[in-house]
């Protein structure tokens, strides 16, 4: 708190103080779009290995020589 703040009450005092820790603890947009690209793209990951993996079995069953 600065030397503007002398002439404000307890109340507004502890309000501003609060304000600050807020801000301090608050989580930013930053941190947000981070951790939701990260899941994006691990659940990407998981969609392409299994679809890859099932495509791969429907190329194996299809084999024209069986008959």
């Amino acid at each position: 708190l600065g030397k503007q703040d002398y002439k404000k009450t307890r109340p507004m005092l502890r309000a501003t103080r609060l304000k600050a820790e807020a801000k301090k603890t608050a989580l930013g947009v930053k941190e947000v779009t981070l951790v939701l690209a990260a899941i994006l793209v691990f659940l990407l990951a998981f969609y392409a290995f299994f679809y890859l993996n099932i495509s791969n079995e429907v190329d194996l069953d299809l084999d024209p020589d069986e008959n």
